[in-house]
């Protein structure tokens, strides 16, 4: 995929990355930080850093996510990007995150979203008499 800009040095929106990371090893850490800024760079976006929140999370504001929330306040930022939803919290945590994001004016964006894409049902093509190819009388 060629980016956009065709190869043109130009400075894109500005995200900041968010990984909840209770009990990982650092290569889940690495391969998380890996899979944002590969994110990033095919949507040509510039991220500014990642913050990481260890522990169990117990509440909405931990340290690692009022420093996010410090830098939303910043002029020209434009989002913040997460490998998956699960990275904002268990359920009551994460839905007053995401209230506290969307207050912030920026966009949440996810590298894989959790729901299921939607698949078309595949309809099986039924031969009737109008859709069997005629013979010519010779053949």
């Amino acid at each position: 995929m060629e980016p956009l800009t065709e190869h043109r040095p130009v400075n894109g929106p500005t995200v900041y990355g968010f990984l909840r990371l209770p009990k990982s090893a650092a290569a889940r850490q690495t391969a998380l930080t890996e899979a944002l800024a590969e994110y990033c760079r095919n949507h040509e976006l510039v991220l500014g850093a990642i913050f990481i929140e260890r522990g169990t999370g117990a509440n909405a504001h931990s340290a690692a996510f009022t420093g996010l929330l410090d830098v939303l306040d910043m002029p020209d930022v434009y989002g913040v990007v997460l490998p998956a939803a699960s990275h904002l919290g268990p359920k009551p945590i994460a839905a007053e995150r995401k209230r506290e994001i969307a207050g912030s004016g920026v966009r949440l964006m996810l590298v894989r979203d959790s729901k299921p894409a939607r698949r078309t049902p595949h309809r099986s093509r039924r031969r009737t008499p109008s859709s069997t190819p005629a013979l010519d009388a010779e053949t």
